[in-house]
C-alpha cells in the first residue's frame, strides 16, 4: 500500500508526510512510543509536583474529616460506617465502644493538624519564592 503513495507522490514534502504517516501507523500498531523532538510539546506547568500531591493529600483528608464528622453526628450509612472502619484499622478500637465519639473527635483533631502542617510548607514555599523573586 505504500508503494502506492509513493510513487503518486510529487515532492519531497509529499513523500516525508507519507512515511511520516506509515512510521506513525507502524509505531501505533506495534506499541512503540516515538520521540516528538519536532513536534511543540506541552508546557510543564507552574505548580510543582510535590505542591500538587500535597493539595490531593490535602483534598482527601477533608473528605475523610466531613465523613467523620457526619458519622460523630449520628450518619451509620454504609459508606460512612467503611471509612471509620478504615480510619481505626490497625488500631484495637473497635465502632461498637462507648468511647467512639471521643476517639473519632481526637482522629479528627489530629487530621486537622496535618492539614494545617501540609498548608504551612505550601506557605513557606510560596513566600520564600515570592522573597526569592
Amino acid at each position: 500500500m505504500l508503494v502506492i503513495y509513493l510513487e503518486a507522490s510529487r515532492d519531497l514534502c509529499e513523500t516525508d508526510s507519507i512515511l511520516f504517516g506509515a512510521v506513525l501507523a507502524v509505531c501505533c500498531i506495534i506499541g512503540a512510543k516515538l520521540p516528538m523532538a519536532g513536534c511543540a510539546t506541552k508546557q510543564s506547568s507552574a505548580i510543582p509536583g510535590w505542591r500538587k500531591r500535597i493539595e490531593d493529600r490535602i483534598a482527601k483528608t477533608r473528605a475523610l474529616i466531613g465523613r467523620l464528622t457526619s458519622f460523630r453526628s449520628g450518619n451509620n450509612r454504609p459508606r460512612v460506617v467503611r471509612t471509620v472502619r478504615m480510619v481505626f484499622a490497625g488500631t484495637n478500637i473497635g465502632l461498637s465502644q462507648l468511647d467512639i465519639t471521643q476517639k473519632v473527635t481526637e482522629r479528627i483533631d489530629v487530621l486537622k493538624q496535618k492539614i494545617a502542617a501540609w498548608g504551612k510548607r505550601i506557605r513557606r514555599f510560596t513566600e520564600r519564592s515570592r522573597r526569592f523573586i
